[in-house]
């Protein structure tokens, strides 16, 4: 597999720049000038993919509940934001293939809902990113999620996820053939960072929103970081400093 990793990762959609995990903040990282983009997937009551990170309805949208037991013709009429709908995944890899943008779909399972959410993302994701330029990288905080990618759209890269990185971390990418490590920023010590290094895996750090600390991360090693804050990286996106994953 070949394919660019740019190193700004514009966080749910459009970070803190407009409604998260909708299409509106899709299309503004695309206009910043961002060439990546993370959101998150998990099912409605329907069974469809859509674009939303909490189990529940209350922070994001106008509407109460879970999102498991919401049906779309109730989860699609809600407003997630400035009159924007929650949207559905294969809205979202629509857009990313219009814009050419790089998406990290992260694998959001509801509890109780892994191995259903995994294999509906995981089947979709093949079809919907068939022949694309840029092909997606997969993450999740599920491993049992990953497995059932790795299983079901080997050919679609894979990261895996970690708010504190574990003793055993490498034993993991090896056994889900991941390509990236990504976890906490406030997690990452220097000891995990030579161990990547010397195995040659890109980390991907969360949340960074100063170019103090993005600067302090790339000098130390880190390959890529996602930002809320997409103001402060519009001029080296533009630049498009960027990496490349081989194999």
């Amino acid at each position: 597999m070949d394919f660019p990793l740019p190193r700004w990762f514009a966080h749910r959609g459009g970070g803190a720049l407009a409604p998260e995990n909708t299409l509106a903040g899709l299309r503004l990282a695309a206009r910043l000038g961002f060439a990546a983009v993370e959101f998150d997937v998990m099912l409605s009551g329907d069974g469809t993919p859509v674009l939303i990170h909490d189990e529940t309805l209350e922070r994001t949208t106008n509407g109460q509940g879970l999102v498991s037991e919401t049906p779309d013709a109730r989860l699609f009429a809600l407003d997630a934001g400035n009159g924007e709908r929650v949207p559905r995944y294969a809205e979202a890899v629509a857009m990313c293939r219009e814009y050419g943008l790089l998406a990290n779909v992260e694998i959001k399972p509801a509890a109780g809902f892994e191995r259903q959410t995994a294999e509906t993302v995981a089947r979709l994701s093949t079809s919907l990113w068939q022949g694309a330029a840029v092909q997606p990288l997969i993450s999740s905080l599920s491993l049992e999620a990953l497995e059932i990618a790795r299983d079901l759209a080997p050919q679609i890269p894979r990261g895996v996820l970690f708010e504190q990185v574990p003793a055993d971390w490498l034993a993991v990418v090896r056994r889900l053939q991941a390509v990236t490590l990504h976890c906490d920023v406030e997690h990452l010590s220097d000891d995990v960072l030579a161990e990547v290094q010397a195995n040659d895996i890109p980390v991907l750090c969360y949340t960074v929103n100063t170019k103090k600390a993005a600067e302090s991360l790339f000098e130390r090693g880190v390959s890529a970081v996602f930002t809320d804050r997409l103001d402060l990286f519009v001029t080296e996106t533009s630049a498009y400093k960027g990496l490349h994953l081989g194999g």
